[in-house]
């Protein structure tokens, strides 16, 4: 059910907690304040970020936020995450797995899609419709090449074809994109 094993995911951070230049990249900031903007309220009660890696997009994040949650595979990713945004909490899971439980009235997904198998995409929107049907959903998609078995816009489409939230393209550029889908309130 996930297209990239947990090993692949280890070897990316072995070099280090930012493997991306999260921290650096002035794309990368850029972004996540696009992320921000595109984010349908204010403020949120709890958000849940799967594939919260290093926590430089909880940083931008968490902030509009009462309480934060991030999720990631690797535990070099999560200790930099904590360190990023301290007041949070944080799982180490393998996806797709069951998620942690919470009140979460914001679900985050940025650029994790395409390192799960259509199977994994389907039982992960099944569990966030079921789970948290009022809840706003958020999916950065990257459009380049994503060296797995699925590309992007590819996994973004089988997820969006198995879950029951409306999302819309928010943004778009020629190297990502922002999906939301608004909860009810």
């Amino acid at each position: 059910m996930t297209a990239v094993s947990c090993d692949q995911l280890e070897r990316i951070y072995a070099v280090g907690d930012d493997p991306w230049s999260f921290r650096t990249s002035a794309y990368e900031q850029s972004k996540f304040r696009a992320t921000c903007a595109a984010l349908p309220r204010r403020t949120y009660r709890s958000v849940l970020e799967l594939g919260c890696g290093n926590g430089e997009l909880a940083r931008h994040v968490a902030p509009r936020c009462a309480a934060y949650t991030g999720v990631d595979a690797v535990q070099t990713a999560l200790d930099a995450a904590r360190r990023a945004i301290p007041e949070g909490r944080f799982h180490r899971l393998f996806l797709p797995a069951p998620l942690p439980g919470g009140d979460y009235d914001l679900l985050l997904l940025s650029e994790v899609l395409y390192f799960l198998d259509p199977p994994g995409l389907a039982a992960l929107a099944q569990q966030i419709d079921r789970r948290w049907p009022a809840a706003d959903l958020v999916c950065v998609t990257w459009l380049g090449p994503s060296g797995n078995a699925l590309q992007g816009a590819e996994a973004l489409e089988i997820f969006r074809a198995s879950s029951q939230k409306a999302l819309r393209c928010a943004m778009s550029t020629d190297r990502y994109r922002i999906d939301v889908a608004e909860g009810g309130r």
